[in-house]
């Protein structure tokens, strides 16, 4: 069967193929067949035995005549239906037809779009051959394009670039290439491309000159590492710079101060104050300088510890108090009792933001006083730190313009009152760093108000504050003071706590009030004088329960013996929260610790002498700045420590082996890092590495190393530590510090006291 359908499939392509031979054969068989079938049947119709009937070979004629109609009109039902097959291949023929033309039209619009590109295209075959080449790529190869199809020809590559593989497979490098008018760089994007069905893949390579963009991206990066280094430049100038500044101012703040110790006459004490003032200032400058340096690098780290927020408020208006009471003017602090006791944040950089934005408040303020308002801000977690000031104000204009490095409102301003220009726009970086934002209305005439609002998410210490507030429901408490600043957050405050209060600025006016109703509080202001205030308080005392003055530290002296009989307490400006509530609740029998002591007395002009740490330490110094060792001599003497100087790290090394050889340790020592010969970092890491040989071991203890550097970068704190230091002091020395830092070691028993 499979043989006979063979020969038949073979015999119809012969057919198909010699179309003639297959006409002549179904003409012959079609004239045989109706010849033959005609002849047989007149010749048996005509034969002498044929009994001829005419109505038979009537019939037998119609019946040929019948059949020969059917085929004609079968014949013609097949013609009609091949010219309908015909006129269906037509179209369909026409269509494709149609199609071949708009395929060729599109290939030849993508060669054409192919050869006007300047992109850079070629194909291979699997063996590495060019099956196609754009103009383009002909034109940067220097080689024709009959030379090139055929060929391994590849580019003169001058620099390979790295190489990525994406997710689809496509290969991407850029190269350095060779060209007619010099190197171009050209970004390949290769992948394997199928252009006929069942042919194999091609590896296609398009690329495009990136020159331009590659040599701008190299130009960006030779001036951002110019940029990098001239920071760097920058900040090692600074360190240098504040280094040298500081080793000099010093000795002129400690020499000062060591000075005021002394006896003076008070024309010297006032030299001496100015010298000192000015060594302050000049301190608080360099600090500037640096901070913006820092901010400017992008070197300013932030810490998150967790911090009381109305402790370092009330530190910050005390801190700063002095300043606005030696101007007369007031200075006061409220923090909203909705927010968290404990908040985690850089306490630090909000003081040093805070501390610029009231003290520049104070500086512009010449009457009424400065506000400091801690508030929920709008967004949770977030608190905003208003600094209100009823000082000179802003004009619009300039409102923006301040917040720029080493800009001022006007020049006017910057003649009358000084300043860098640097403080604001410090603490609008800081403020950005920590997440917040800073605004600032303000009215000329009428003072300014900055609003700095920063995220810092609370801490639970399950205390709901650090004091108990008082509930002073149904109470009543009249402010007497002629100041409105402190007056009225003392008074928001009360409210808060359920008093109604009351505040009268004039004392005769506030004494006319004193019988309209029973008061539970009078709170009366100092600065109205003495006589005014003591004459209220005799009035008051049928009236209110609790008779409070309200002084600040330099006034203190002020109050008389008598003043005990006619007022229940005082409380010193600003006032504390904490200290408030404590005031109102106590008993009015139970007089203010120390409402008259000694020490309220008029002092005399030689201050006392300050908390001595430890005394009986033996102190190595190392430092090379006579100065510098002269008044560290000095500072520890007055602390009754024992002090050997030495002037480079070679000396101090053998006044360590010695004294340690010798059994006789020393309890601390103090290194200076820029010495001679040998600095303070290697001196320690030599002291360390002695120490962890076991020559310390005769004493049973690590000596502990304090740094003495006039550096504040965070690089050169690291240093100290990885070098093996405990710790540092940043010149120039304070005292304090220095003490604190004395008692802080004693206490974790890193020294024999």
């Amino acid at each position: 069967m499979g043989r006979f359908f063979r020969i038949k499939l073979r015999l119809r392509r012969f057919l198909r193929r010699h179309s003639w031979v297959a006409t002549i054969v179904r003409s012959f068989t079609i004239f045989s067949v109706a010849f033959g079938g005609a002849f047989g049947f007149i010749s048996g119709a005509l034969s002498q035995h044929s009994g001829y009937d005419p109505n038979t070979f009537a019939i037998g004629v119609s019946f040929l005549f019948a059949l020969a109609c059917l085929w004609i009109v079968t014949l013609g039902i097949r013609l009609r239906l091949m010219r309908r097959r015909l006129r269906t291949i037509a179209m369909h023929n026409e269509a494709m037809a149609d199609r071949n033309w708009e395929l060729q039209e599109a290939e030849q619009r993508a060669s054409t779009l192919f050869e006007a590109q300047d992109d850079l295209i070629v194909l291979r075959d699997l063996d590495g051959l060019i099956t196609y080449a754009n103009d383009a790529y002909c034109e940067l190869a220097q080689i024709p394009r009959s030379e090139l199809i055929g060929s391994t020809a590849t580019l003169k590559v001058l620099e390979q670039g790295d190489t990525a593989l994406e997710s689809n497979g496509t290969r991407v490098y850029d190269q350095k290439i060779e060209g007619p008018l010099g190197p171009r760089w050209i970004a390949w994007r290769e992948g394997l491309v199928r252009n006929d069905a069942g042919a194999p893949a091609e590896m296609q390579s398009v690329g495009r000159d990136v020159t331009d963009r590659t040599e701008s991206e190299h130009a960006l990066a030779e001036a951002r590492d110019q940029a990098d280094a001239a920071n760097r430049a920058k900040s090692r100038f600074l360190a240098m710079a504040s280094h040298e500044i500081r080793t000099p101012l010093n000795g002129i703040i400690g020499m000062s101060g060591l000075l005021m110790d002394t006896q003076l006459t008070p024309e010297q004490t006032t030299y001496v104050k100015a010298v000192k003032t000015s060594g302050d200032a000049l301190l608080a400058l360099i600090e500037e300088l640096l901070d913006y340096s820092k901010i400017e690098a992008g070197k300013i780290d932030l810490e998150h510890r967790a911090f009381a927020l109305s402790g370092l408020i009330e530190d910050i208006t005390e801190l700063l108090a002095p300043r606005a009471q030696a101007k007369g003017i007031e200075i006061a602090a409220y923090v909203d009792e909705r927010l968290p006791m404990q908040v985690t944040g850089d306490a630090a950089r909000l003081r040093q933001v805070l501390l610029n934005l009231a003290g520049n408040a104070i500086k512009f303020t010449a009457t009424g006083g400065v506000a400091l308002i801690v508030e929920p801000g709008i967004w949770p977690n977030e608190i905003s730190f208003l600094v209100r000031d009823t000082g000179i104000g802003i004009a619009p204009e300039a409102q923006q313009r301040i917040f720029r490095e080493f800009e001022q409102a006007d020049d006017r301003i910057a003649r009358s009152y000084g300043g860098t220009g640097l403080g604001l726009s410090i603490s609008d970086r800081i403020v950005k760093r920590m997440g917040g934002r800073i605004s600032l209305a303000s009215t000329p005439g009428a003072g300014s108000t900055f609003e700095v609002s920063i995220p810092l998410a609370a801490v639970d210490t399950g205390e709901t504050n650090g004091f108990t507030a008082p509930d002073l429901a149904g109470h009543s408490i009249m402010l007497v003071a002629p100041h409105s600043i402190e007056a009225s957050l003392i008074s928001r405050r009360l409210q808060r706590w359920g008093a109604q209060t009351c505040i009268v600025s004039d004392a005769n006016v506030a004494e006319a009030l004193l019988p309209e109703r029973s008061w539970h509080t009078v709170l009366i202001d100092h600065t109205l004088g003495t006589e005014a205030i003591e004459a209220f308080a005799n009035a008051a005392r049928i009236h209110a329960t609790h008779r409070i003055v309200m002084v600040t530290p330099a006034t203190r002296h002020d109050l008389s013996a008598s003043d005990a009989a006619v007022f229940t307490g005082y409380l010193v400006k600003p006032l504390r929260a904490s200290s408030l509530a404590a005031r109102l609740t106590a008993s009015p029998e139970i007089a203010a610790p120390s409402f008259v002591m000694p020490s309220l007395a008029i002092e005399t002009s030689a201050p006392t002498a300050p908390a001595a740490a430890p005394p009986g330490l033996s102190i190595l110094v190392a430092e090379d700045n006579e100065i510098n060792a002269l008044l560290m001599r000095s500072l520890l003497a007055r602390l009754g420590h024992t002090v050997v100087i030495t002037t480079n790290g070679e000396q101090a090394m053998e006044s360590w082996l010695s004294a340690t050889s010798a059994g006789t340790p020393y309890d601390l020592v103090l290194m200076d890092i820029q010495m001679p010969r040998l600095n303070g970092i290697e001196t320690t890491k030599q002291i360390r590495a002695h120490e962890s040989g076991g020559l310390a071991g005769q004493s049973g203890r690590r000596t502990p190393i304090l740094a003495l550097t006039a550096n504040t970068l965070v690089e050169d704190r690291y240093a100290c530590f990885e070098a093996g230091m405990d710790g540092f002091l940043i010149k120039p020395l304070d005292r304090e510090k220095l003490e604190e830092a004395l008692a802080t070691l004693a206490a974790a028993r890193h020294i024999a006291a």
